[in-house]
């Protein structure tokens, strides 16, 4: 049972989404491995202050490129979309857990390329979206 200040503190964290912006600045430390961590972690702190006040796009790992090699492996022969399945497996795998299991192409059981991509991307912006003023 957790006492009264661990919720306190639980309920912080959560609300300022601490610990989410920690896993992806680790995350992108490790990716990019720089030689001056320290610098590093605080020029990733300051795009994400200019994102929040200018409205620009988040620091994230995954770019367009990834997202299409991503489709790319699931739709081998390249027929231009991949099953609902293969969209929703995607989509975790990617670390994307909200997302929109609801698209125009989920009556075909098939999802294009763009509806693939618009979706990880806005679910990758999501998460990366992790600085709260």
């Amino acid at each position: 049972m957790s006492t009264s200040r661990e919720q306190e503190a639980e309920e912080y964290l959560n609300n300022h989404r601490i610990i989410e912006l920690m896993k992806n600045l680790t995350s992108m430390l490790l990716f990019y491995r720089p030689d001056r961590p320290k610098e590093f972690l605080i020029s990733q702190l300051e795009k994400l202050k200019t994102s929040r006040l200018h409205g620009v796009e988040s620091p994230c790992l995954i770019d367009e490129s990834n997202l299409d090699a991503v489709f790319g492996i699931l739709d081998p022969a390249n027929r231009g979309y991949i099953s609902c399945a293969q969209y929703r497996e995607a989509m975790m795998t990617l670390g994307i857990k909200d997302f929109s299991e609801y698209t125009e192409d989920l009556e075909t059981d098939r999802i294009s390329q763009e509806t693939f991509k618009r979706e990880a991307k806005e679910g990758l912006l999501r998460g990366a979206a992790t600085f709260q003023m």
